[in-house]
C-alpha cells in the first residue's frame, strides 16, 4: 500500500519541521524562513508487524576500537592546493577524507578558485569535477581562459547525487569537487533541487562518501539574500570546514574566511585579487589596503588588526561635519556601529570634545572590517583629527583599546603589530602604556609612543603637528 502525501513546513535556517506555517521559527527564532514541502508518509504497520527495539539489535564493532597510541599519524594526511592563501585558511592544506563547503555570492569566484587549484593538484592526483550548473563544454572554455590544462582533471555534468556517488566509487578519484550542492537531488525525495530536505540529505550522502573512501570533497554552496549559505544550518554541522568568499562586486579584492574548521584555526584569512586570468594571491594585504592613501588630509589614521597569526594594517577614515538635520547622523562602514557610539561618548565625556550637533562618518578603506578592540585608538584619533581639521602624520600608526574612563588599555600580539608597521616603513607608533611590559622598545627602529589615556594621545598629535 503506497503512502499518502502530506505537506510540512521546514525552516530553511535550522531545518525545524512544523505541520503548519509560522512567521517565526520556534527553534532558531528567524522570521519568514518556513518553506512548504511535500513528503510521502510511510504506510502504517499492523500491531503484529511492529516490534519493540532491542539493545542487542546492533552489530558488534568492538574490533574497531583503537587507543591513541595505536593510531598511525606518520602518513601525510594533507594535500597542498598550490595556493598558500587557501592552505592558510584550511589550516595547512586539504585533509584526506574531509568535506569542505565553499560559499559565497554569485560571481565572487568560487568556481574559479576551485578550477585553478586543479592545475596544481592535477600534477599528482586525479580530480573529478562534477557540475550541475554547467556543461562540460562550458567548463572547458573556462579552463582554457584560466590556463588549466592538466590531464588528470575529469569533468562530469550530473545532478543525481546517487549517480555521482556510484561514479566516484567506481572511478576512485583522489579529489572530488561538487559544483554546486543546491543543484544535486535524490530521486526518492519528492522535493525540488535546492530545497531544505534535498540539500541536507545530499550533503549527508557526500559526507559518508568522503569518509568511507577517505578522499577530500569540495562542495560549492550559494548564499541567500541575507548572506548566509542557502540551506539549513544542519548542513554546516555535517561538513568539516565552512569557507566564505567575501568581497564587493565593484572591487577586485576577495577575502576568504573560515567560519568552521575541524582541522585548523578559524581566525585566518586569505586575500585574493580577481584578474583577467583568474584569482591571484595577495601576499602583502597591508600594502594593498594602504595603497592610494591621501597625504595631508585630516581624519585619516592607520590601525592594525590581527587575523589569526597575520597582522594587517588598514586605514581608518573619519569625517566630522556640520549636520543639516535635527538629529545628527552616525554612519560606519567596516567598523562596529555600537563601538563607534561608545567612542564618541568617551571623547565627549573624558576629552571635552563636542559631537552633539555634528554628523559623524567612519569608513575602513578597501572593504576591510576592523572588529577587534585594538581598532578603538585609531578610530578615536581619526575622529579627533577630523574634528580639529588637523592631519595626522603619514608615517604614524596606532592601536589600543579605549575604556569608558578614557584609558588606553593593553592589547594582545603587540610585538607582531609593531614589526608589521616597521616593515611597511612607518616611523612612529602610538601604543598603550601597559603594553610596554610585553616588549623591549630598544629592539625596534620605529619610534614608540606609550600613552595611558586618550588625552595623552591627543596631546602628542598636537605636538607632532606643531599646534
Amino acid at each position: 500500500m503506497a503512502g499518502k502525501s502530506k505537506s510540512v513546513y521546514i525552516c530553511s535556517s535550522c531545518g525545524y519541521e512544523s505541520p503548519k506555517w509560522n512567521g517565526k521559527c520556534p527553534s532558531c527564532g528567524e522570521w519568514n524562513t518556513f518553506e512548504e514541502e511535500t513528503v510521502e508518509s510511510t504506510p502504517k504497520k499492523s500491531s503484529f508487524q511492529r516490534s519493540a527495539p532491542s539493545v542487542l539489535s546492533g552489530t558488534d564493532s568492538s574490533e574497531k576500537i583503537r587507543t591513541l597510541s595505536q593510531i598511525d599519524t606518520e602518513e601525510e594526511v594533507r594535500y597542498s592546493t598550490g595556493m598558500g592563501e587557501l592552505d592558510r585558511v584550511l589550516g595547512g592544506g586539504l585533509v584526506k577524507g574531509s568535506l569542505v563547503l565553499l560559499g559565497g555570492e554569485p560571481g565572487i569566484g568560487k568556481s574559479t578558485l576551485l578550477l585553478q587549484i586543479c592545475s596544481f593538484l592535477g600534477k599528482e592526483h586525479r580530480i573529478l569535477y562534477v557540475s550541475g550548473e554547467e556543461s562540460v563544454r562550458q567548463i572547458k572554455l573556462r579552463a582554457d581562459r584560466l590556463g588549466v590544462t592538466t590531464p588528470n582533471l575529469y569533468l562530469l555534468s550530473l545532478t543525481d547525487a546517487e549517480s555521482v556517488c556510484t561514479t566516484v566509487m567506481a572511478s576512485k578519484p583522489d579529489i572530488v569537487i561538487i559544483d554546486s550542492i543546491q543543484t544535486m537531488n535524490i530521486r526518492d525525495i519528492n522535493s525540488a533541487s535546492g530545497s531544505v530536505t534535498q540539500v541536507r540529505e545530499c550533503t549527508n550522502m557526500f559526507m559518508h562518501l568522503a569518509k568511507d573512501m577517505e578522499i577530500p570533497l569540495f562542495l560549492v554552496g550559494h548564499v541567500n539574500k541575507d548572506g548566509a549559505i542557502a540551506g539549513p544550518k544542519v548542513m554546516e554541522h555535517i561538513v568539516d570546514a565552512v569557507l566564505f568568499f567575501e568581497g564587493e562586486r565593484h572591487q577586485s579584492y576577495r577575502l576568504l574566511r573560515a567560519v568552521k574548521n575541524r582541522y585548523g584555526s578559524t581566525n585566518e584569512i586569505g586575500v585574493f585579487e580577481m584578474q583577467d586570468k583568474g584569482l591571484s594571491q595577495v601576499e602583502n594585504p597591508s600594502q594593498m589596503f594602504l595603497s592610494g592613501r591621501p597625504a595631508g588630509v585630516s581624519g585619516s589614521c592607520v590601525g592594525c588588526v590581527m587575523e589569526g597569526t597575520r597582522p594587517i594594517l588598514a586605514e581608518v577614515q573619519a569625517l566630522v561635519t556640520k549636520s543639516s538635520y535635527a538629529a545628527p547622523r552616525r554612519m560606519s562602514t567596516g567598523f562596529d556601529f555600537s563601538r563607534l557610539a561608545i567612542i564618541i561618548a568617551v571623547l565627549e565625556k573624558r576629552a571635552g570634545l563636542f559631537y552633539g550637533t555634528l554628523d559623524v562618518y567612519v569608513n575602513i578603506v578597501g572593504g576591510f572590517r576592523l572588529d577587534e578592540p585594538a581598532a578603538d585608538l585609531p578610530a578615536a584619533l581619526a575622529l579627533y583629527s577630523s574634528l580639529m581639521d588637523m592631519p595626522i602624520g603619514e608615517k604614524l600608526v596606532s592601536f589600543g583599546e579605549i575604556g569608558l574612563g578614557g584609558e588606553v588599555r593593553s592589547i594582545s600580539n603587540i610585538s607582531q603589530r609593531i614589526t608589521e608597521a616597521q616593515r611597511l616603513g612607518f616611523e612612529k607608533c602610538i601604543i598603550p602604556k601597559m603594553s610596554l611590559r610585553q616588549i623591549d622598545p630598544k629592539k625596534y627602529k620605529i619610534g614608540i609612543i606609550a600613552v595611558s589615556n586618550i588625552r595623552q594621545a591627543f596631546d602628542y598629535l598636537r605636538k607632532d603637528s606643531g599646534q
